[in-house]
């Protein structure tokens, strides 16, 4: 197992999997409700079956090279995570995502994971173009976006289906050669 220090505030990056099905039902169930306000990211995730369930399919995704999910902890408590929704090497294309839990927003934690995700996508796995998609009203998850330096290339209206209502969602991308010139900039930040 691997753990990636983000910084010294306490704040890791691993790999999130199916033995920790009972800390990640526990995380989602403190942060659900502001989790599902534009995703339904863990929605079915309500048991400790349901939550092992999840984080199985995303083991076996990542055994077949096309996703991959990654919690985010904070002074060893789990408080997030940052994934690969799709991972296609073949073509150099993946999407990335995320999502926290009140505890664990205002820490820069998604922008210093997202980097280390991007880094890893694009200089080990060589990934051309990286894609962020959030809902418009999805202000900190588009600031992440901005902050790494990804370009707005438009908005898919009125595409998403959620909680009874269709969401507009911001098409963001970094390809690799933007991404690598502002790490040459040092032009990142973190909040």
């Amino acid at each position: 197992m691997y753990a990636i220090s983000l910084g010294d505030d306490g704040a890791e990056l691993r790999p999130l999997e199916p033995w920790h099905a009972e800390e990640f039902l526990a995380h989602l169930d403190r942060g659900r409700e502001f989790i599902n306000r534009f995703i339904p990211f863990g929605e079915k995730a309500t048991d400790l079956d349901g939550a092992r369930d999840m984080l199985q399919r995303y083991a076996d995704l990542r055994a077949a090279d096309s996703a991959s999910l990654h919690g985010l902890w904070l002074e060893g408590k789990l408080v997030g995570g940052v994934l690969f929704l799709n991972f296609d090497a073949e073509n150099g294309n993946c999407e990335v995502g995320c999502w926290l839990e009140p505890a664990g927003t205002g820490h820069g934690l998604v922008t210093r994971a997202m980097r280390v995700l991007l880094d890893f996508a694009i200089e080990r796995r060589g990934m051309h173009r990286v894609e962020w998609i959030a809902a418009v009203d999805n202000l900190p998850s588009l600031n992440v976006a901005r902050r790494l330096g990804m370009s707005r290339e438009g908005v898919r209206r009125s595409s998403y289906p959620h909680h009874g209502a269709r969401l507009d969602l911001e098409v963001w991308s970094i390809l690799a050669p933007e991404w690598r010139a502002a790490c040459a900039r040092g032009a990142h930040s973190d909040h």
